[in-house]
């Protein structure tokens, strides 16, 4: 891996070494030899399992260690853990997130009774298809980004839930719900991802049962594969990661391995929007907005009037100047929607946010603690560049932590500007009191 080297630990921003750029977007896709288990649900911009396998070497991670990831997505660095033997633990705040990843660590039901039960819902569903057309509330549909996906292929699935849910197994309820949220975002919905979530070319109509049933087939032989493998301790909190003190334990944790959101306009509950609706994880706007509350403060659209994770950066300077400079060229733009008004303010939360997570964590660490925190430069608010990697280093530093690098993971080109933008992995250490 290619990489950059702060030499000295107390280096600051500006003495930091020049970067150097190299294209490398295949570094983000999972290999093929890893898809057993991550495969099941994964987000689009997840980082690969082969980087979980590179810091879990690096760090020097046994059996008599533990993990943690604690902006855990859908499970990537406890799930990879898990299949190598290391103990581990997740913090998740969105829920369909969370009940993918924890879905993804229960490798304990039998895949015979799984294909079973899938079999027969399949044939129940399909004697119930020609009904007239099933679909969801004026709330519910409200919720999703209009025309998420077509009216034949909803009515599909809300029968094939309907089935799920009269006819529940507990021992694979889990399981089979994983699969339909899997085939709705990737196979039979009209989303597109590019990286950000729109709308692409309708699908009319689509083979929604038998796609189903294609995902349960390969969960039963992932299982299969699974079960040889040592049974490791894992879990996945449902809780904010800027509060870790509520689920973690003091002095339980070795390691970190994670990816945060980063600070721009992506607005990541759209991106499980869809699944979260259908699966029943989001009802009601009163739903969402308890989830976007839960959340690191990483864009516009998730900014409430009573936050105040700012005050955590109210005396960094370079965040307060990135910040002003974003809000005086939103002036000059005279760019004046509510959520442009929001953007230098969502870019102080975010980094407070980062802040109290990171002052939260140092309670949970053991001495000599290794962390990696993989992050990306950013552009989106008004082109304004936004160095998330050296920002968070340099918070880390302030907390205690010793910044021991910061490595390129890769580049990649940004949408407004075409220029190459650094996913870095900030590398910390936390000695201890």
């Amino acid at each position: 891996m290619e990489y950059y080297q702060p030499t000295l630990p107390n280096l600051s921003i500006e003495q930091l070494p020049p970067r150097r750029h190299r294209r490398s977007s295949d570094l983000n896709h999972i290999r093929l030899h890893d898809r057993a288990c991550h495969d099941w649900y994964r987000f689009v911009l997840s980082f690969p399992p082969h980087l979980v396998q590179k810091y879990l070497t690096d760090f020097g991670m046994s059996s008599e260690q533990r993990v943690l990831d604690p902006f855990c997505g859908t499970g990537t660095t406890v799930v990879e853990c898990k299949k190598q033997g290391v103990p581990s633990v997740g913090v998740e705040a969105n829920q369909m997130a969370w009940f993918a990843g924890t879905t993804k660590l229960d490798w304990s039901i039998d895949q015979n009774r799984l294909l079973d039960h899938a079999t027969k819902i399949a044939e129940l569903a399909h004697t119930n298809l020609d009904r007239p057309l099933q679909t969801l509330s004026e709330e519910q549909t409200q919720l999703l980004l209009k025309n998420s996906i077509s009216e034949l292929p909803l009515h599909k699935a809300l029968i094939l839930l309907e089935q799920l849910e009269k006819y529940k197994d507990e021992h694979c309820d889990r399981h089979e719900r994983l699969a339909l949220a899997k085939i709705l975002v990737y196979s039979i919905s009209n989303l597109k991802f590019a990286p950000e979530v729109s709308i692409g070319k309708p699908k009319q109509d689509a083979p929604v049962i038998e796609l189903w049933l294609d995902e349960i087939r390969q969960i039963a032989t992932d299982l299969e594969y699974l079960k040889s493998l040592k049974d490791t301790p894992a879990m996945i909190h449902h809780a904010d990661s800027r509060s870790l003190l509520t689920v973690l334990e003091p002095n339980s944790i070795d390691a970190v391995i994670t990816s945060p959101p980063y600070p721009n306009e992506k607005d990541y509950t759209r991106t499980t929007r869809l699944e979260s609706v259908l699966l029943g994880f989001l009802q009601t706007k009163a739903d969402l907005r308890t989830l976007k509350q839960g959340l690191m403060r990483s864009n516009s659209r998730c900014v409430y009037r009573s936050d105040n994770d700012d005050q955590w950066v109210a005396d960094h300077p370079e965040i307060q100047r990135i910040a002003n400079e974003i809000e005086a060229k939103r002036i000059e733009l005279k760019k004046t929607s509510g959520f442009e008004r929001q953007y230098a303010r969502a870019t102080k939360l975010y980094f407070g946010g980062m802040a109290k997570h990171l002052a939260d964590l140092r309670q949970a660490l053991r001495p000599n603690a290794q962390l990696a925190y993989v992050v990306g430069d950013q552009a989106s608010y008004l082109r304004v560049m936004i160095r998330t990697g050296e920002l968070i280093a340099d918070l880390a530093k302030s907390l205690g932590y010793e910044v021991t690098d910061i490595e390129l993971f890769r580049t990649r080109l940004a949408t407004a500007t075409k220029e190459q933008l650094r996913e870095e992995v900030v590398l910390l250490k936390w000695k201890g009191n």
